[in-house]
């Protein structure tokens, strides 16, 4: 039953475990990104904007639904006129006031005073007008060409500047992601040196219990082994964070590690640069053209602005009013010239004339920019490079050192304190290695950000450390064949001087550990190098000559 637990649990976490290439986490970020999504809104808006600008050489058409009710004399006789109802009748003309007339006529009596009370009090009337008005410009001074124009540099500057933030997104990807796996390092090289704090520790004791030290070189080590423990929830701590980033720019809960580092490959000898391939620099000149544009948009109101109405409608006093014999159509064409307005649009073109240069200045600001930026990535990567360089050789040196003092620990011709002070620098050296590293990769990073690339390249793949894994874990190998030596054909020439003295299976002192060996034991020791490691009975085995005291035969 315990078996089938453990085999659950071990599958449950390979399920709900998701280790992460730089590659998956760049293209899971383009992918659910929501600040991106939200910048890939303004793409649909500038596009938009175009098929609103082009849709106004379309005109307009506008359906109409008018309902008046009044007794005003000329809107009733005007509603009549409309509907076509007017009659002499809503003059006043009717056979008894023409018989009126006439009387007044032959007596010699003015009829101009007679005041019609059927048109000047009339009853009150409905008028419903149903119509369909179409407006069209025929033309606006080039105003509607250069308002298309501007909306359509408008689109490139979006594209240009979403493709500006996708890669400026790829470089927060790259640090987040070679951060998780810095700090994975971290974690790695503080347990390395907590193994080595524990062997101190057990190493004093047991000298401390031989009598050869005292106790405070016990105390020492478990100071510096509580130090370990706390650096240890740090890079923990630490890694913790970088992961948390890594989810929030991919929108992705699942992650729960990373891969090895993401090499950025730079090819020193095609460093050239092309101001027009930089997303920002597009961006730029799209907005100056746009500004130039607009000088032209406000130059429209010298012009004369035509328009054409066409109107078609019925009216009558009934709501149901489509009738042929009371329709009706209009059609007109209209000028506009202004010819006066307060220096309104001499102004206005002064401005964006003013504007444009001013966009103009820093367009050739932001060259001038571009070019200063790809010098200094430049140079910033070379250093970091050759830092890397130097913290490699400095760490590999200070672990030898290491090993060294270890030994002269052992034989007591170290003190405690000194030896921990060697392991401090020790890990140090190798926290710089990984830092140096991390910002190596950025560095590159950025110099293809500033000539306008990717942060890599699609032929890169996510076997990205195998050149830092080669530097970091390079070890000085002594070939016994190229260096002088020491021949020794005695069987037992050399014995053991400490408990627990270590055997390794190269001649450096990060070789693996293959057997430790007790105080007095016996050895045939084949020939020792320069570097004071002795091969035992010529076998690929190797204990340092500190450990060991030569026999008087």
């Amino acid at each position: 039953m315990l078996k089938k637990t453990i085999i659950i649990a071990t599958l449950t976490s390979s399920i709900f475990a998701n280790t992460i290439s730089f590659v998956t986490a760049y293209n899971l970020a383009l992918k659910n990104n929501q600040e991106l999504k939200a910048k890939k809104i303004n793409l649909k808006n500038a596009s938009l904007d175009v098929s609103t600008a082009s849709g106004y050489n379309y005109g307009t058409l506008t359906f109409n639904e008018n309902i008046a009710r009044s007794n005003n004399a000329l809107n009733v006789f005007g509603m009549k006129l409309m509907a076509r109802e007017a009659s002499f009748g809503d003059f006043g003309f009717n056979t008894q006031d023409f018989g009126k007339l006439n009387q007044m006529m032959t007596n010699g009596e003015e009829i101009a005073g007679v005041q019609p009370d059927d048109l000047n009090n009339p009853g009150y009337r409905t008028n419903y007008e149903t119509k369909l008005v179409y407006e069209l410009p025929l033309f606006t001074g080039f105003k509607l060409s250069s308002a298309k124009d501007m909306a359509k540099l408008q689109v490139l500057a979006n594209q240009s500047k979403y493709k500006y933030d996708e890669k400026q997104l790829g470089l927060e990807v790259l640090k987040a992601y070679n951060g998780a796996v810095a700090a994975k390092y971290f974690i790695q090289a503080t347990n390395d040196a907590k193994k080595a704090t524990n062997s101190f520790v057990n190493f004093a004791t047991e000298m401390y219990n031989e009598g050869y030290v005292t106790n405070i070189d016990v105390k020492q080590a478990q100071v510096y082994d509580m130090k370990i423990n706390s650096m240890l929830l740090e890079a923990k701590n630490k890694y913790s964070l970088a992961i948390a980033y890594l989810k929030f720019l991919t929108s992705s809960n699942e992650i729960t590690d990373v891969k090895d580092f993401m090499h950025i490959h730079i090819d020193e000898t095609s460093i050239k640069l092309n101001v027009n391939n930089r997303d920002d620099y597009s961006w730029m000149k799209a907005n100056t053209a746009t500004m130039k544009k607009k000088i032209e948009f406000e130059k429209s109101a010298n012009y004369p602005m035509i328009g054409a109405h066409f109107e078609y409608g019925y009216n009558d006093n009934q709501l149901n009013n489509i009738d042929s014999s009371k329709d009706y159509a209009t059609a007109a064409v209209g000028l506009e010239y202004k010819i006066f307005e307060g220096f309104k649009t001499k102004n206005a073109i002064a401005k964006a004339k003013l504007d444009y240069l001013k966009t103009s200045h820093y367009l050739e600001h932001m060259k001038n920019g571009i070019k200063l930026q790809v010098e200094k990535a430049t140079l910033t990567l070379k250093t970091k490079q050759s830092v890397l360089k130097e913290k490699i050789k400095a760490s590999n040196m200070e672990n030898e050192v290491l090993e060294q003092s270890n030994e002269m620990y052992k034989n007591q011709l170290l003190k405690m304190s000194d030896l921990l002070m060697q392991q401090a620098k020790s890990q140090k050296a190798k926290a710089e290695v990984i830092m140096a590293k991390y910002e190596a990769t950025i560095a590159a990073a950025k110099l293809n950000l500033a000539l306008g690339k990717k942060v890599y390249s699609n032929k890169e793949t996510n076997n990205h450390m195998d050149d830092f894994e080669k530097i970091v874990n390079t070890k000085k190998q002594i070939v016994p064949e190229t260096i002088n030596k020491e021949k020794i054909s005695k069987e037992y020439n050399y014995k053991v001087v400490i408990n627990n003295a270590n055997v390794r299976e190269e001649p450096f002192g990060d070789a693996k550990i293959i057997k430790t060996l007790d105080k007095n034991t016996k050895l045939n020791i084949s020939y020792c190098n320069e570097y004071k490691w002795c091969q035992i009975n010529n076998k690929d085995e190797y204990i340092s000559l500190t450990l060991l005291k030569k026999l008087n035969n």
